[in-house]
């Protein structure tokens, strides 16, 4: 069994906080258990995993959960490039300060 590397603190919690959001999604809906299992195509205990955050459950796991569930818009979301603000500003302080035009270089060959 391979273990599995200690996870930061925030990390712990948001997938904690996804397993919960699935678990009341499900319920919401009025899916047992086993109905979801089947519909995931995975077992109840591995389903049980998903809903407490359990970090060694696979993403493609995850991502067939929130399918059942009809979420995956937001999956498709999660790290969208337009909604990143780091990256978003990174991109704005790497912008040239001024643009110069650039000189005709004479054409190479006989004068």
């Amino acid at each position: 069994m391979r273990a599995i590397p200690p996870l930061p603190l925030p990390v712990k919690r948001a997938l904690a906080k996804l397993g919960e959001d699935i678990r009341k999604a499900r319920l919401r809906r009025r899916i047992t258990t086993t109905m979801m299992a089947e519909r995931a195509f995975i077992t109840r205990t591995t389903l049980r995993k998903v809903e407490k955050g359990n970090p060694g459950v696979s993403l493609g796991i995850y991502a067939t959960v929130i399918f059942v569930l009809g979420l995956t818009p937001r999956l498709a979301e999660l790290a969208d490039t337009r909604t990143d603000e780091v990256g978003l500003q990174l991109d704005e302080e790497r912008l040239p300060q001024r643009i110069r035009e650039r000189r005709k270089t004479r054409p190479h060959g006989p004068k």
